[in-house]
């Protein structure tokens, strides 16, 4: 046991935020001398114990850390391990070819821890949503005070000096209740920022596979549009063939004819081409 565990008797308990809780009046202590659980007298609340891991032992108090930030460090420090250790495993099997079918099997085990991520992320949230419920509660409470003793003060039933403290105390309580709110908008808000919803929980050959098919269906969306030229206008009919085309000679005069009339304007003989370079 250190001798910060046996000096916790008996000293001032107070949250994390400044509010007075009792004293501890005692601990429980595991087979190795580490102490499990502590005793704290909260006065008309009797008896509390509370596991020493949420206790911070100082010099002249003894500081209590509540459960649900505890669990929400816990949470985020865990997602963001999770987080860095899916950037590698996608880095390294896109470069390497080889190592994808065993990140394919790491994936499935990092699924796994996933899925209990998310069960354990529901249970934190339902409990910040259920304490910043109950300080909104206490937030009321304090202001109905502060009020009541404004009407007081006004209506000359209490003095200067009494509506002074009311207003003083009741300012310390609302600045407590404002900084716990703060903090757990802060830890919903990192919490959100690393929803592991956003990750990716397929194979990196599925993610490869997904892509490709979005690559193909954008590529025929934008596929480009080829403009068909124009039917050309007072086209001179080819000949009919004729029925009795039985010899070679007839086959060849006929395509003769098809192409003397194929033949665009401007096509010359290659001693024409010639000419024309050279000349230019």
């Amino acid at each position: 046991m250190s001798s910060d565990e046996i000096e916790i008797v008996g000293k001032s308990v107070k949250d994390m935020y400044g509010t007075s809780m009792g004293k501890v009046v005692g601990t429980i202590t595991a087979i190795d001398g580490s102490i499990d659980t502590v005793g704290i007298d909260c006065g008309s609340d009797v008896l509390k114990q509370v596991p020493f891991e949420q206790l911070v032992v100082k010099e002249d108090v003894v500081i209590f850390i509540p459960k649900w930030r505890l669990d929400s460090h816990r949470l985020l420090r865990a997602k963001e391990l999770a987080l860095r250790r899916l950037k590698a495993l996608m880095n390294l099997s896109a470069e390497n070819e080889e190592m994808k079918e065993d990140a394919g099997l790491i994936h499935e085990k990092y699924k796994t821890q996933l899925q209990s991520l998310n069960e354990t992320e529901a249970k934190i949230k339902n409990t910040l949503d259920k304490r910043k419920a109950e300080l909104d509660e206490h937030l009321k409470s304090v202001k109905m005070f502060l009020f009541d003793a404004k009407v007081q003060f006004n209506s000359d039933e209490i003095a200067q000096s009494k509506f002074d403290s009311i207003k003083s105390q009741t300012a310390e309580i609302m600045e407590r209740i404002s900084h716990e709110k703060a903090e757990i908008l802060n830890i919903q808000q990192r919490i959100a920022d690393l929803s592991l919803d956003d990750l990716p929980t397929e194979t990196p050959k599925q993610q490869i596979e997904e892509s490709a098919q979005s690559y193909l269906e954008s590529a025929k969306d934008e596929e480009p549009v080829v403009a068909l030229p124009e039917v050309p206008q007072n086209v001179e009919a080819p000949p009919e063939v004729p029925r009795d085309v039985e010899t070679k000679d007839a086959i060849h005069n006929y395509a003769c004819i098809i192409a003397q009339q194929n033949k665009k304007p401007d096509d010359t003989e290659p001693g024409d081409w010639l000419t024309r370079m050279q000349a230019q």
